[in-house]
């Protein structure tokens, strides 16, 4: 059986995926996963018809894996499990933080929303409220993980060490630790953040029921 009577959609988002993971986005073309795959660049195009439609099978498989297999009864500890499993694959892949924005949604991100909306269904709050609080969480967690993804990369240390020598940013120099460097966040910082955005939801549950 020839490699190209096993390609799938599935199996071409995930090589676009692993190449992007270790080369970047702007590496991802028919061409780069053809030969990734040992196939012929034509033999693609019977799975996916066109660069967007191939960028909308890799949103497809990045939302497949922010589906949880299982949720937990209880909708605050369900959403902490989705959060969570979001945070995890953006951090896994996060060149999607940005690259992935003009993507359609497909199955997978219907199904992640079904899934939100089942695990709100104990919440005590409007439809509009489940969405709006899906959003901040959304928010939320896309900024970690931008947060987290860019680091100190872009950083000029010798430059924020002139500056704070100049005396002109005195808190920031309190702020900053040892050898330049910002003291370490919290490690927590996610869970802490999480939880406060779900204490409100929990506020309006109880208030609702008073």
């Amino acid at each position: 059986m020839s490699r190209s009577s096993q390609l799938t959609r599935d199996k071409i988002a995930a090589a676009a995926l692993a190449i992007a993971d270790v080369e970047g986005f702007a590496s991802v073309s028919m061409r780069r996963i053809a030969e990734e795959m040992g196939v012929g660049t034509m033999s693609l195009y019977y799975y996916v018809k066109t660069k967007a439609d191939l960028v909308a099978a890799m949103d497809d498989a990045l939302m497949g894996e922010v589906l949880a297999p299982s949720l937990p009864g209880n909708w605050r500890e369900a959403l902490t499990v989705i959060a969570t499993r979001t945070r995890d694959v953006f951090l896994r892949h996060p060149w999607a933080l940005s690259s992935m924005l003009s993507a359609p949604p497909g199955v997978n991100a219907m199904r992640h929303m079904e899934q939100c909306l089942h695990a709100l269904a104990g919440a005590t709050v409007t439809t509009q409220q489940k969405l709006a609080l899906l959003a901040i969480i959304d928010d939320f967690v896309f900024g970690y993980a931008l947060r987290e993804a860019s680091g100190d990369s872009k950083v000029d240390l010798k430059f924020a060490r002139a500056q704070l020598a100049t005396g002109a940013f005195p808190r920031l120099k309190e702020a900053f630790s040892k050898g330049g460097r910002p003291r370490p966040a919290m490690p927590d910082r996610f869970q802490i953040g999480l939880r406060a955005l779900l204490d409100l939801v929990a506020g309006c549950n109880r208030r609702d029921s008073d």
